[in-house]
């Protein structure tokens, strides 16, 4: 039997990278810098500000078979989430409220907004109708 050694010389070249190579380093390098550097951005402008919540009704009431629909947006345009949101609608007639209603939101994100809608027997264009945010939870 033969006893073969193999010798590795420490100063033998390495061979160079091939431009694919520097190519493809280069591209994970730039996605791993942005992705870094967005959430870097994200933490530092906003994210402590509380939830800002508004709503804006976007569309006319319309009556369909003696039900008046009320649609409306809540956005929260603030920095952190906002959880359990509460709406609450009050349509007063002749200033004693006529009808309520009650509605919640699971969550909203910052920057999200959610369509929703009240119902009411009443025609709210007959009294005075306030919609709006009673509470939420930070999660």
């Amino acid at each position: 039997m033969t006893n073969i050694e193999t010798k590795v010389d420490p100063e033998a070249k390495k061979p160079s990278r091939s431009f694919a190579e520097w190519l493809s380093f280069s591209i994970a390098s730039l996605i791993l810098g942005t992705t870094v550097g967005l959430v870097i951005y994200s933490w530092a402008t906003g994210r402590n500000s509380p939830p800002v919540l508004a709503i804006n009704r976007t569309e006319p009431v319309r009556e369909v078979d003696g039900q008046f629909y009320v649609p409306f947006e809540i956005s929260n345009t603030g920095g952190e989430t906002a959880e359990s949101v509460q709406v609450i609608a009050e349509l007063k007639v002749k200033t004693a409220v006529q009808e309520s209603g009650d509605l919640q939101i699971d969550f909203l994100s910052r920057g999200e907004t959610e369509k929703a809608t009240f119902v009411f027997k009443t025609d709210p264009r007959q009294g005075d109708l306030v919609v709006r945010v009673a509470s939420y939870k930070v999660p």
